[in-house]
């Protein structure tokens, strides 16, 4: 009876410490809050209240300290100005977590384009953005061939980019440019013309023994009307491009 006690607290302590039995690996902290340090960017970025604020035109700000762990789980805090369109890649050739202003922005119109969204291919479950001006919370979290994205505290996307039920929108990502089986990128905040800010940026690499298994009930939000129109047009016209591209 007192082994099994004594098993039981130990049980206990190591939950409510947040000491798991999978040995999860601790954040790093890619933003001390108060310098450039590890990151490059054209001299339009700065640094305001703690956070990078994109002030003007000049291009991305790039992390290359070290690159993206093949399995990760990466966290931040992020805001947007009126209309805004940004993004946070963390994988080669296109994995974009889409940062939008949902409500002025024109991009917002189609979820496949929506904040939370892997841009261009899957669209979040449901938009949980907070008002224009607030901070809004960011987690990405990949393994293997899963692919979770998090907007304040709700997991919004779940899928396995190999289940064969995802292959349209899967495609809409290959269109787009991006190698499924491509690694060890760097991490960077997109320049798409509009102020936006980004701070507590951290990660951690997700151990081997650590599972990450996709929502069996992920749904996103479907893409209809003129949003659907708009891309069919758009495909079309990648498609077209892509053909002369390899013809020529």
């Amino acid at each position: 009876m007192r082994i099994a006690l004594t098993i039981y607290i130990v049980l206990v302590l190591s939950l409510s410490t947040g000491i798991a039995s999978d040995a999860q690996t601790e954040f790093v902290s890619l933003f001390d809050g108060k310098s450039f340090a590890g990151w490059e960017h054209g001299g339009n970025w700065t640094i305001e209240d703690g956070a990078f604020y994109r002030k003007a035109d000049g291009g991305s700000l790039t992390y290359t300290k070290a690159l993206v762990p093949d399995d990760f789980e990466l966290r931040f805090e992020w805001k947007v100005s009126k209309g805004c369109n940004s993004g946070v890649y963390y994988r080669p050739a296109q994995y974009e977590y889409q940062i939008l202003d949902n409500v002025h922005s024109p991009y917002g119109a189609n979820p496949r384009q929506a904040a939370g969204s892997l841009f261009f291919c899957m669209a979040p479950s449901k938009d949980t953005t907070k008002p224009l001006g607030q901070w809004n919370t960011g987690r990405v979290k990949c393994k293997g061939t899963i692919i979770e994205h998090w907007v304040n505290g709700e997991r919004v996307l779940s899928f396995d980019y190999t289940d064969p039920k995802w292959s349209t929108q899967v495609d809409l990502l290959n269109l787009r440019g991006a190698d499924l089986d491509a690694r060890g990128g760097n991490l960077w905040l997109q320049d798409h013309g509009q102020p936006v800010w980004f701070r507590s940026l951290q990660w951690r690499e997700i151990p081997e023994s650590e599972a990450l298994i996709a929502n069996p009930d992920f749904t996103p939000m479907p893409v209809t009307g003129e949003a659907l129109k708009q891309e069919n047009d758009r495909v079309k016209r990648m498609l077209e491009a892509q053909h002369e591209k390899t013809s020529n």
